[in-house]
């Protein structure tokens, strides 16, 4: 059955959580060859390009709880991707000589999402709805 087509198409709630669903399952896929999930990847990006962030700046970057920013990190180290570096009350995550081997193939991931997103909709189509759920996000 379509989304659509449901009983609660008309619920805001219900149509964002399953577009979520969708999304990450699609985003989970394009990942995998990396054995990251998709928000752990986008940390790492995020780590990549500015060496040095604190947790709570990724937390609030990716707009997700401090806790799930630890277990991310927590999980980039075990991988040997990211290290911690404590200094007084301040802690900054720097990324590994291991994960910074890793630009080509986080590029062939994101670009691997991006491919499968254009076969399903237009460029025109994602930009109007990326714009339109910020928008939405940044209103609540």
């Amino acid at each position: 059955m379509k989304a659509s087509e449901t009983q609660y198409c008309g619920c805001i709630y219900w149509a964002s959580s399953a577009l979520a669903r969708k999304i990450n399952k699609l985003a989970e896929d394009a990942w995998a060859p990396m054995g990251l999930a998709p928000g752990q990847a986008y940390l790492l990006a995020l780590v990549l390009d500015q060496p040095g962030r604190q947790p709570l700046d990724l937390s609030e970057e990716l707009h997700l709880a401090p806790s799930t920013i630890t277990r991310f990190i927590e999980k980039l180290e075990d991988n040997k991707l990211v290290i911690r570096v404590c200094e007084g009350k301040t802690t900054s995550v720097y990324p590994t000589q291991k994960a910074k081997g890793l630009s080509t193939e986080i590029n062939n991931c994101r670009t691997s999402f991006s491919q499968t997103l254009e076969g399903i909709l237009t460029k025109a189509e994602s930009q109007a709805l990326v714009k339109s759920m910020l928008q939405v996000a940044d209103k609540l």
